[in-house]
């Protein structure tokens, strides 16, 4: 996996790791096994003259080895503790100058998910750090990686160490496109997750991978597996607490195969889907067994449809904004002082927001979760769309009109300062200028001065 240490360089050639493998598989096993014996003549190098050359060179046959080395090593899992993850190293490296590795990996995989009885605290561990070698040695193309990672996620459902998958769903997708996997292999994986999500209770993933699963079915909607998914699809949504969206189920082929199949099925589903508190209990009366009968706890589905119900209560009465504690107490059939602990309730849920006013016994409702989104409501939307519109076109109205005027005003005040500036420094002085202008005229029209004689 993705973050796991890769395979540390192994030295040595082939034929002397294969044989050191083979003498550890004997230590192991003990008395009466033959694993080094036998591959001891096939590690013996044969002749073989290359018609080109004169030198002769060296084979050995390596695929005959292996075999004889993977079918021993279902040993392994016995080995100390301390040596398991060594050996099955060195193992996936001789495994790995095979020129058909994925003959021998699967082997390797379900050694793996078996029981480590040398360790039965950290076997789990041990076992994934050498799956997460073996994964990133592989190259990512590579669809012997699928069956690594299936081997993996056995590993996390039985230690239900679900965490430690989960940083890598994210690239499911991208690694069954990478793989060019068949709708049958990828359903496998899905599965596989979901099932490893049950295990660590994680009811959310386990539902979302469910639906994944289903999806690869859409061109064999009709298949027996395909209703056996969907049962169990629509069950764990139902028994979900957390789960009040079923529009997503009701939108798969294979639910809307279950109308010729399980029609009560459909039928329940779409009381969750649209209907109400009172409808469900008609559905009770008609099919009185089939709750027992499916396992569903019928005190869980009581309260999640009271909430539903309540929360379609909200969307029908968003044109007032407000219901009365009375109409809520009536549709839940619920006591009147019970009616704040389920609108709190739905509140937490998120299917409704408000306010509630004990003063005035009602709920004011800020915004409602709608169930089934139609035609209906699509127009809602387009009605407040259109006042928002309209909201908006007077908003900028009035900004323009504001900012016409600021400017009026500004290019009058602009202008007043002109004239008073123009006043001040530009005007005509009659006192001072009279007398200046006077003054400069007599010297003007002045005669010479002349000159005088002094006896």
């Amino acid at each position: 996996m993705s973050g796991a240490s890769k395979l540390s360089l192994v030295e040595g050639s082939f034929e002397e790791l294969a044989a050191e493998l083979a003498a550890y598989i004997d230590s192991i096993k003990g008395e009466g096994s033959t694993v080094a014996a036998d591959i001891s003549p096939l590690l013996a190098d044969t002749e073989k003259t290359d018609e080109q050359t004169a030198p002769s060179t060296r084979t050995t046959d390596r695929d005959a080895v292996l075999k004889k080395l993977v079918t021993g090593s279902v040993v392994l899992n016995n080995a100390p503790e301390k040596e398991l993850q060594a050996a099955y190293n060195l193992l996936i490296h001789l495994i790995s100058q095979s020129e058909d590795p994925d003959t021998y990996l699967p082997h390797i995989c379900r050694y793996l998910t078996s029981p480590i009885t040398s360790s039965a605290h950290n076997g789990s561990g041990i076992a994934l750090g050498v799956l997460g070698t073996l994964f990133n040695t592989v190259q990512p193309d590579d669809e012997t990686r699928y069956h690594v990672l299936l081997a993996v996620i056995e590993l996390i459902k039985q230690s239900e160490n679900f965490e430690t998958l989960k940083p890598q769903l994210r690239n499911v997708d991208d690694w069954i496109a990478s793989w060019e996997l068949e709708p049958s292999e990828a359903r496998k994986l899905y599965l596989a997750i979901a099932d490893a999500a049950v295990a660590a209770k994680q009811s959310e993933e386990s539902y979302f991978f469910l639906l994944k699963s289903l999806r690869t079915l859409q061109d064999d909607a009709t298949s027996a597996e395909a209703r056996g998914l969907a049962t169990r699809a629509l069950k764990v949504a139902f028994q979900n607490e957390k789960h009040f969206d079923f529009q997503d189920l009701i939108a798969l082929d294979a639910v809307q195969a279950l109308r010729k199949t399980d029609q009560v099925w459909i039928e329940l589903l779409e009381v969750f889907s649209a209907e109400t508190y009172d409808d469900f209990q008609d559905f009770k009366e008609t099919n009185s067994s089939f709750l027992s009968e499916n396992t569903l706890d019928e005190a869980l589905l009581d309260n999640k449809i009271r909430l539903l119900t309540l929360a379609s209560l909200a969307s029908q009465a968003s044109q007032t904004r407000t219901l009365p504690y009375a109409a809520i107490a009536k549709a839940l059939h619920v006591p009147t002082d019970d009616v704040e602990l389920w609108v709190i309730d739905s509140i937490r849920r998120g299917l409704v927001e408000g306010k509630l006013s004990q003063q005035k016994q009602e709920f004011l409702i800020h915004r409602s979760t709608y169930r089934v989104f139609g035609e209906n409501q699509w127009r809602e939307v387009a009605s407040r769309l259109e006042t928002w519109r309209s909201s908006l076109h007077n908003v900028l109205a009035v900004i323009r009109a504001q900012k016409e005027e600021f400017a009026r005003d500004k290019e009058a005040a602009l202008a007043g300062q002109a004239n008073n500036n123009s006043n001040e420094h530009g005007g005509y002085n009659h006192r001072g200028g009279n007398q200046g202008y006077n003054r400069n005229q007599r010297q003007r029209n002045a005669p010479p001065p002349q000159a005088v004689e002094v006896e």
